[in-house]
This record gives C-alpha cells, sequence and structure tokens, in this order.
C-alpha cells in the first residue's frame, strides 16, 4: 500500500462528527491568546505545552484536553466560555478512534493505550518526539513525493499521536537514540535547534528517559533496524518494526524476549539519562 492510495485517516474529531468542536475550540484559543498577547511558545509554557503541540489545537487537529482548557480560561480571563466546552470535550474523548493508515492502526492503537513504550532509533527522531517542523521536513523531502495534502495529513496524524504524553496515568516511556539522530539537521538550523529543545522538554517528564548511544561505543548489540516495544494494557510486551515500508508487529514472546534483551544491554552502553541531557544541551549551545 502507497503513501497515496492509502485510505485518508480521520483527523482528530472526524471520526465521531465532531470535527465542528475542536475547530472552534482552536479558533478560540488563538484569538484569546493572541488578545492576551501571549506567543505560542509563551501560552504552552504556561499551561505546560510545547509550541508545536499548542499550533495543532489551534488548527483543530490535536484534541484540546480538558486540563488546559481550565487553565487557559484563567490565564486568557476567557470568564468561564472555555470551562464550558469541557463536558463535550471529554465526552468526544470517549468515542475517539485511530487516524492512521490501514496498516498502522492496529499498532497505533495499543500505543494510545500502552503502559510502557521503549523505543530505539538508530537513523531518525521517533515520530513521537518530533516538532511539526520536523515532521514537515521529513515528510516533503519523502522519494517518491507525497501530495501537499498527504504530507499536511500525515504532519497531523504524527502530531496527534503525542497525546500519549499527555495521558493520566502516564505510560512509562524510554528511548535510546543514536547519537548520528542528533547530528542529523533535518530542515535547517533553526528547525534542528527546536528539535533538540523538543527532547529536552520531553526528557523532563518524569515518566521518560531519553538515552544517546555515542557513536564511539566499541561495541553494539543491534546493528539491525530500529524497533519499538510496547506493553499494552491488559496484555504481553510486543515488538514492532518497520523497515522500506513494510511493517511488522512482533507477539510471538520469544521473539520479544530477545529483542527486549538487546535494548537492555544498549541501554546499559548508551549515556544516563541525565548524561544525555547534558549532551544535548551542548549539542544545542553549538547551533
Amino acid at each position: 500500500m502507497t503513501e497515496e492510495t492509502d485510505r485518508r485517516p480521520e483527523t482528530p474529531a472526524e471520526a465521531e462528527g465532531t470535527t465542528g468542536l475542536f475547530t472552534a475550540l482552536g479558533k478560540m484559543l488563538k484569538l484569546l491568546r493572541e488578545r492576551a498577547g501571549l506567543t505560542q511558545k509563551e501560552f504552552g509554557q504556561a499551561v505546560g505545552y510545547g509550541p508545536d503541540a499548542i499550533s495543532a489545537m489551534e488548527r483543530g487537529v490535536r484534541v484540546t484536553r480538558p486540563e488546559l482548557l481550565e487553565k487557559a480560561d484563567e490565564l486568557l480571563d476567557a470568564g468561564g466560555l472555555l470551562k464550558q466546552a469541557i463536558p463535550e470535550v471529554r465526552e468526544a474523548m470517549k468515542k475517539a478512534r485511530t487516524r492512521h493508515p490501514e496498516w498502522y492502526r492496529g499498532y497505533a492503537g495499543m500505543e494510545a493505550e500502552a503502559v510502557e513504550l521503549h523505543h530505539y532509533c538508530n537513523h531518525a527522531m521517533h515520530g513521537l518526539l518530533q516538532t511539526e517542523d520536523h515532521a514537515r521536513a521529513v515528510f516533503s523531502k519523502r522519494r517518491p513525493f507525497l501530495s501537499e495534502e498527504t504530507i499536511e495529513k500525515r504532519i497531523a496524524d504524527r502530531l496527534s499521536r503525542q497525546q500519549v504524553f499527555d495521558r493520566w496515568p502516564p505510560p512509562i516511556v524510554s528511548y535510546v537514540l543514536e547519537e548520528v539522530v542528533l547530528d542529523r539537521p533535518l530542515g535547517g538550523r533553526h528547525v534542528h535547534k527546536e528539535q533538540l529543545r523538543r527532547l529536552l522538554l520531553v526528557g523532563s517528564m518524569r515518566n521518560v528517559e531519553i538515552q544517546v548511544m555515542p557513536t564511539h561505543r566499541e561495541e553494539h548489540p543491534n546493528l539491525d533496524s530500529a524497533f519499538n516495544m510496547l506493553v499494552p494494557k491488559g496484555h504481553a510486551q510486543v515488538a514492532y518494526t518497520e523497515a522500506q515500508g513494510y511493517p511488522r508487529l512482533i507477539t510471538d514472546q520469544e521473539e520479544v524476549r530477545k529483542i527486549a534483551d538487546r535494548y537492555g544491554f544498549m541501554r546499559a552502553l548508551a549515556l544516563n539519562p541525565m548524561e544525555s541531557g547534558a549532551l544535548i544541551e551542548e549539542k544545542l549551545e553549538k547551533l
């Protein structure tokens, strides 16, 4: 199934016909934010979200969660206007469905509800970590070329997946990133700086650990492809790999055990989270 012919996935509210709700809320947030004289970054810092997430909410491609509406109502002096929408938002969230290509829907559904998520990235930034501009750079340079509509759809889908960081209780999340992932300036210097800042922001979350595997390490247990591992709610751990457009969901427990063993060894060889954060900050300062 190609990038251009896969069935168009729903945006955050299309699945149950509530597009208008999130589009309207997004417009209201933007109007109130601009009236208050705040940039997306300033507003995001005040309510605990990054500028990419705020941008996605204002465009209606990411759910505006009840907690954010509570904070925003007071911060933007909305006089209870935003709070009035919270019951409808909660109802819409109950009806939410996965919004991804058919071949990815099974995994995306498990990812959205997983209690643990573990990722090894050997050449590209993981989708849950990408900024909007980084994602646009990835999709706009892809071969064969994607249409503008497909690019925007893919970006919206990628940002919608990042709501996994907003859940409560939060899942346990870990990453092992090869150092080269931090050095590849996709999208240019400005986009790359914002991407490194995004790593520091996500890495500061209590439930997230980001570790960097230095390039100079003289041994490595996995010179194969990137992979994800997750523990779906109420089920055994599974693994997921994807190479050249061919996805594979691995449920055989012996095979999953072997991948988990390699991941554990990589975490032992990688820099610890504090050292990794320091390395990311060092690279950011040099840009």
